[in-house]
């Protein structure tokens, strides 16, 4: 196991500048998922760790010790690639233990680590097979197999299930946190996919334009998002956001729609506020209850246990995540129920989280 420490650590092409600044430390065992969209760089600062790629400024150390001028083979890092990386002409035994061959490991002892990776990942069966006779998850377990076999510090995942299927998906994520568990080593697994990040993340980094925009456990990012970007890229339907504006006695949504008894510090009337509510917090009800507001059924999403509901509201789309037993069908009016207290407030102009703001909530009736 190993600890990573990054400081400053800043990535530039020519004159373009794609990670900006990114201070993170990564505790020795921990499995750490580094988050967000296509282009954010946070495969490039994947390739840093791991020495694919050059650092243009700031330092990484692996267990104290800066690897900014250690070749990647130095750095006691193995990779797992998106596309598999294997050879195609070698068995499954062959691509396990080619590091160990290249590095002169006797073959008795290669057969016997060979042997041992491959029963950790159930592919005693296929060690003779080449491996376009492979799925697309025995593939990937070979991958993990050749990375295992070199004991490494630091395991670093490169969006590894992206080319599989949604069933294999579910599958290999399940295999992974086993194996993490079972090794102990400290794992950075890079991906766009939020429900990996949540499922299998000790701490999720959230990352946005080379920059970090929050860390935290995935229920203090979900609870708690930092920015209005993390409140909409964390969390499935995205959180609904309203726009607002500070009043004198409070906030006004959807124009004057909506206003909230809110108290405020610092923010002068008139400044531009967004609020936040997850869907799951909002309540279908029927049109005309007294509190709810009045939105027109676009399109509902049947789920099994539950279904989606994507309304308009006064212009603005919604959703809402619903078990009941309430069916809307499209065009027709519904009503909206929520608590002031489920509200998220942020910045309009920076995106920033703001807790200037407290819903005020009725006192229970004794």
């Amino acid at each position: 196991m190993a600890s990573i420490t990054i400081r400053d650590v800043t990535k530039s092409y020519a004159k373009m500048q794609v990670v900006h600044g990114v201070s993170l430390d990564f505790a020795s065992g921990e499995f750490v998922v580094i988050l967000g969209p296509s282009g954010c760089g946070k495969s490039t600062l994947l390739r840093m760790i791991a020495g694919l790629e050059d650092i243009s400024g700031g330092t990484i150390a692996i267990d104290g010790t800066v690897v900014n001028k250690l070749e990647p083979r130095e750095r006691g890092c193995a990779m797992v690639f998106q596309n598999y990386a294997l050879y195609p002409h070698m068995s499954v035994s062959q691509n396990i233990g080619y590091s160990l061959k290249v590095s002169g490991v006797p073959a008795a002892e290669r057969t016997q680590r060979i042997q041992a990776v491959a029963r950790t990942l159930e592919l005693e069966h296929l060690l003779d097979r080449k491996p376009m006779a492979l799925s697309g998850g025995q593939r990937q377990r070979v991958a993990m197999g050749r990375a295992m076999i070199r004991e490494p510090k630091v395991f670093l995942f490169d969006e590894p299930l992206s080319n599989l299927d949604a069933k294999l998906r579910v599958q290999m994520r399940s295999e992974i946190r086993k194996l993490h568990r079972r090794l102990a080593a400290t794992s950075v697994f890079v991906t766009h996919d939020q429900v990996e990040a949540m499922t299998l993340a000790d701490r999720l980094v959230v990352m946005n334009g080379g920059r970090v925009e929050q860390v935290g456990t995935p229920a203090e990012v979900y609870s708690r998002p930092a920015s209005r970007f993390v409140a909409t890229f964390v969390g499935a339907p995205a959180m609904n956001i309203l726009e607002g504006t500070v009043t004198l006695d409070g906030l006004s949504l959807l124009g004057d729609s909506r206003k909230l008894n809110v108290s405020r510090t610092g923010l002068p009337v008139g400044s531009k506020v967004a609020a936040g509510i997850r869907p799951e917090s909002v309540r279908l009800v029927a049109a005309g209850t007294p509190g709810a507001l009045e939105a027109t059924v676009d399109l509902v999403e049947e789920l099994g246990a539950g279904r989606v509901v994507y309304v308009d509201l006064d212009g603005a789309p919604f959703s809402v995540v619903t078990s009941e037993t309430v069916h809307p069908v499209p065009g027709s009016t519904v009503g909206l129920q929520f608590s002031e207290a489920d509200l998220h407030f942020f910045s309009s102009e920076t995106g920033s989280r703001l807790d200037v703001f407290k819903a005020s909530v009725p006192e229970p009736a004794l």
